[in-house]
Order: structure tokens, then C-alpha cells, then sequence
């Protein structure tokens, strides 16, 4: 499908910053933190820090792949902050933030890809933050399941992987991660009992029907939750964006999502990993 030179007026929003997303903005640079809200120009930060919310990116803002899709910096990351789980179990903490989302960039640098880290960082934001409740976006950890099990065993409340796309378009999308170790990488999370969470992205050539394949794949893992948005090309480097969604068809798939068994589905242009996140852990 050609490109659409052209934002639909569905997509055209106005951003602004109230003084509470600054009061975010501030304790996140304070701490010397990083936020997937900023690296990754999410369209949805001026609304989840308005509300005191934000989605916090641990291990670093360098990434070892490079998928086409995604904003964040790839190259050779420096080494893991020590003391980054204590900063921002007390960023949390001033923000008063009652369900924190944590995501990360991936390191295949590390022989454990991270996962320690990972465990260092929801360990201390439950200690200083006892009455939180977690969703932690998780790399593939290269199909690992010993290391999978370390983020199950700190028992964050929902263990998110995305898919981000249909089979077909996942090679030319991600970089190393494979359609198939993804959904294992689910079908592990499912097992343990954890709530399971998957995202898709639409407007990269994908056909209807790839996208209800996808759907029951990643349902067949026992995913229960789903988020569906429209992919926006970040940079003039990232792949281009091969069609706009109209958000009626994304409505369908929400509808189509939760006759197929979802427990929840987010499924609108502007949706994202962690949009609306706190509604998923019931």
C-alpha cells in the first residue's frame, strides 16, 4: 500500500504540559531517570503525567538492537546503574504513583541479558512503595526461561511482552526478535499465572487477516490482555508508515478482541504499551 504523505485529522492532536507532567518531567531528570514516555515519543505522555503517571525505562537508554520501528538510541550501552533501582523506587515514591509501569531497553550485552537488574529495580520500588501495583514490559530475554522466571518469582502484577507484529511483517520490523519467540516468551509468562499482556502495532502493511491470525496466536498463549495502536514513524530513519488506520476499525478489533476471549483490549490510534495501564490488573 502507498504511503500517506498526510496525517488524517484523527491523528492531529494538541500536546501541552500541565504543572503536575512537570512536576513528572522534573523528578524523572532529578533522578536521572529515563522514561519510554520520552525516548520513544509516545503521543500519550502529556496525558499519563498530567495524571501523575509515567512509564519508567530501566537498564539504560541504548539499546542493542535496532528495530525499524522504534525511536530509542541503538549502539553499545554503558554500564548497568547501581543505584538506578533506588532512584526510582523513590521517584515513585514522590510522585505517589499507586501502579508503575516499568519497561527497558533490550541488553544482549549482558550474559543474563539484565534480568538481575530487573529484579533489583521491582525489589526496591516495593520495599519503599509497599501498597504499589507493577506491570513490567519485558524484553524476550532471547527466549530464556531461567531468565523469564526471575521477573515471575518478584511477582509483579502483569508481565507485559509485546509481539508488535503480524508474522509476516516481523522480520522486516524487529531486529533479532523472532514471531515465535515472542509468543513462547507469552505462552511462559500464561503458564506461571501472571497476568499475560501483549501489543500490536497496525499501519505497517499488514492484512486483516494477518491481524486476526495474530490475535489468535497470541490468545493461544493465554494472553488475556491486548493493546492495538496505530504505529507512527518517529524519525525520517524508522520504516515509514504504510497505511492510517481509521479509528472505527480499530473499535472493531476491541470488539473482535473480546468476542475472541480477551479479558481486556485497548485498541484506538493513539494507544500505546502502558495506555491506561492500571485498568489491566483487574
Amino acid at each position: 500500500m502507498a504511503l500517506s504523505t498526510k496525517k488524517p485529522d484523527w491523528l492531529k492532536v494538541k500536546l501541552s504540559l500541565s504543572s503536575l507532567s512537570s512536576h513528572v518531567a522534573q523528578s524523572v531528570h532529578t533522578h536521572n531517570l529515563h522514561t519510554i514516555c520520552e525516548s520513544g515519543l509516545c503521543p500519550n505522555h502529556s496525558e499519563c503525567w498530567r495524571c501523575g503517571t509515567a512509564t519508567f525505562m530501566i537498564a539504560g537508554d541504548i539499546c542493542t538492537r535496532g528495530c525499524r520501528f522504534c525511536n530509542v538510541k541503538t549502539g553499545k550501552p554503558a554500564p548497568l546503574d547501581a543505584d538506578e533501582p533506588q532512584h526510582i523506587a523513590q521517584a515513585i515514591k514522590e510522585l505517589g504513583i499507586k501502579h508503575a509501569v516499568l519497561t527497558s531497553v533490550d541488553r544482549d550485552d549482558l550474559p543474563d541479558g539484565g534480568a538481575a537488574h530487573w529484579v533489583a529495580v521491582i525489589q526496591a520500588v516495593k520495599t519503599l512503595n509497599p501498597a504499589i501495583t507493577m506491570e513490567t514490559l519485558i524484553p524476550d530475554f532471547q527466549g530464556r526461561e531461567n531468565l523469564i522466571t526471575q521477573i515471575i518469582e518478584a511477582k509483579p502484577e502483569v508481565i507485559s511482552h509485546n509481539v508488535e507484529t503480524v508474522r509476516r511483517l516481523t522480520p522486516l520490523v524487529r531486529s533479532r526478535a523472532t514471531y515465535e519467540t515472542s509468543l513462547q516468551t507469552l505462552a511462559y509468562i500464561a503458564k506461571s499465572h501472571s497476568i499475560a499482556k501483549s501489543g500490536l502495532m497496525l499501519g505497517l502493511g499488514e492484512t486483516q487477516d494477518e491481524i486476526l491470525e495474530t490475535m489468535d496466536d497470541v490468545l493461544r498463549q493465554g494472553c488475556s490482555v491486548l493493546t492495538i495502536g496505530q504505529y507512527l514513524q518517529p524519525s525520517k530513519t524508522n520504516i515509514e508508515v504504510a497505511e492510517y488506520i481509521h479509528p472505527d476499525i480499530f473499535a472493531s478489533y476491541k470488539q473482535i478482541g473480546l468476542s475472541k476471549g480477551f479479558k481486556h483490549v485497548e485498541s484506538a490510534p493513539f494507544v500505546r504499551s502502558s495506555y491506561h495501564a492500571e485498568q489491566h490488573i483487574r
